[in-house]
């Protein structure tokens, strides 16, 4: 899929997966501008695909605040003359549970994730409605804004939001020819560590170069950041002009399509619901099979 005609941000990209996304950009052709607060790494990805021989330059800032997106969509336009592609990736953890999270670990994330998603994509949106020639929203979901996780109140909240705002942009986005989609991904980061199931395989992958095993790249659908990339290219590119509005899933050897909360059982009563009639229909009406929550944990077999 040739990129050569367009210009990315990818936020958070001086490593894991949004510089595993920047590199399958510029190496498919599109301009990128890498942005990350970490000033070296942002340098360090820059210099990277310079030398393999795609263009980029780095923008180093937090994301959250307005001044932030606007200067990535300036930057994109002042050095390569427009942006077709925002990509918001950056994101950060303060995984605690409920009775002993602070205001404090609730607003950081929210601010990166959630405010860092709507500002970016604003103005990213803004600039591809004056210049009248469509675009790309590509956002970062993740399995616990769909399913929920303990210990993620904040990051679980924030992925969720970020799920709804997706189907709503879609809707508003369309008549300017900007599609909006969600990548779920599943992939080894310094997110996924944490996890012991995924632990030792990740240590093993990255000390020894260890391949990931069958029973997590299609049991779990569990791989690394260049596994997800494939996805971001496709959604970036003009093979995608008509998937918009979805939240997809990607690890390992497994791609998936998320489905939209949607009423799985009714029941209707003349004259209404009093809490003794819900009591007493419950069990064999609406409540007769509840939902499940929560990521299931991995079966290594």
């Amino acid at each position: 899929m040739d990129l050569s005609d367009k210009v990315s941000v990818v936020t958070g990209s001086g490593r894991g997966l949004g510089l595993a996304y920047a590199r399958a950009l510029a190496a498919r052709g599109s301009a990128v501008v890498v942005n990350d607060v970490d000033a070296a790494a942002a340098a360090s990805a820059v210099k990277e695909i310079v030398a393999a021989g795609g263009r980029a330059v780095a923008e180093v800032a937090p994301v959250g605040d307005t001044e932030t997106a606007e200067r990535l969509v300036d930057r994109a336009v002042t050095e390569f003359g427009r942006l077709d592609v925002m990509c918001t990736n950056a994101g950060i953890l303060r995984d605690r549970v409920l009775w002993k999270m602070s205001d404090d670990d609730f607003d950081a994330v929210a601010k990166v994730h959630l405010r860092g998603t709507f500002t970016c994509v604003r103005a990213a949106v803004r600039h591809m409605r004056e210049r009248e020639g469509g675009g790309r929203v590509i956002v970062a979901g993740s399995p616990a804004g769909q399913r929920g996780n303990f210990g993620q109140t904040n990051y679980a909240a924030a992925k969720a939001g970020i799920a709804a705002m997706v189907r709503t942009w879609a809707m508003e986005c369309a008549k300017a020819g900007v599609t909006v989609n969600a990548v779920v991904p599943n992939a080894a980061t310094e997110m996924t560590r944490t996890i012991p199931a995924f632990a030792p395989h990740i240590e093993a992958l990255e000390r020894d170069g260890v391949p990931l095993p069958a029973s997590l790249r299609q049991g779990v659908g569990f791989g690394t950041a260049e596994d997800v990339a494939g996805l971001v290219v496709y959604l970036a590119s003009d093979a995608s002009a008509g998937v918009t509005g979805q939240c997809i899933g990607i690890g390992g050897d497994k791609l998936s399509l998320w489905s939209h909360p949607q009423e799985i059982s009714v029941a209707f009563r003349d004259g209404g619901w009093s809490a003794e009639d819900i009591a007493a229909a419950w069990p064999a009406s609406v409540g007769a099979r509840q939902e499940t929550y929560g990521i299931p944990a991995p079966d290594l077999g």
